[in-house]
């Protein structure tokens, strides 16, 4: 039910303001405040939910992420809004996106977990990359001799990649596919064969959602 603190059409005309001129993602709990939290979080999600119903067959969409909701251009006119910009987004080598999927779809991992996987050694270059792009970060230690640290994902790699969970991640065979065309690459980096990841994931279940 709507609040009749509030009238709907005004909600739903400041909460589209405050989507389109923010860069980052902004959760109900951000939204709520715009109101002074006069507004459930149950009637923010509800005008948000018709927002997004309204802008729908646009060439922008309203999409919830992992941090919350934004505004964004839809995928398939990516390609024109490249243009604009003079600088070529970074491509990933093979290296760096096999990591990333381990991670990813095997977290928490070690460095030695993901070194076992793909059988060669993992520079620290490639865990500094993703950890500068945003992607990953410790989130603590193994409990073994060395007491290795142990990498998982962030929001704001569910965030680039417009998902809104891990249980959203594509299949495997697609994750980058996924990552070039979000992150503004030229063409698909398919990744390897790593059946090993999926047969963990059969193993240990399917990895959790975020927070």
């Amino acid at each position: 039910m709507h609040s009749p603190l509030y009238d709907v059409s005004e909600v739903r005309r400041v909460l589209e303001a405050a989507l389109l001129t923010t860069q980052e993602p902004l959760s109900v709990t951000d939204l709520r405040k715009l109101f002074a939290d006069q507004l459930s979080a149950e009637t923010v999600r509800k005008v948000l939910d018709e927002l997004r119903i309204e802008w729908e067959g646009r060439g922008v969409e309203l999409t919830q992420v992992a941090s919350g909701w934004r505004f964004q251009s839809r995928l398939e006119y990516q390609a024109y809004i490249d243009r604009l910009s003079p600088q070529r987004a970074p491509r990933y080598s093979r290296a760096v996106l096999e990591t990333l999927a381990i991670i990813a779809y095997r977290q928490p991992a070690t460095r030695g977990d993901i070194e076992d996987i793909r059988g060669v050694a993992v520079s620290s270059g490639v865990l500094k990359a993703l950890e500068a792009r945003g992607w990953i970060e410790a989130v603590g230690h193994r409990e073994v001799p060395g007491r290795p640290a142990l990498y998982a994902t962030t929001k704001s790699f569910l965030d680039d990649l417009a998902l809104r969970s891990l249980e959203d991640l594509p299949a495997l065979d697609d994750l980058g596919t996924l990552v070039d065309a979000n992150a503004g690459g030229e063409g698909s980096l398919p990744l390897p064969d790593l059946t090993v990841i999926e047969g963990g994931l059969r193993d240990e279940g399917s990895p959790p959602g975020e927070p």
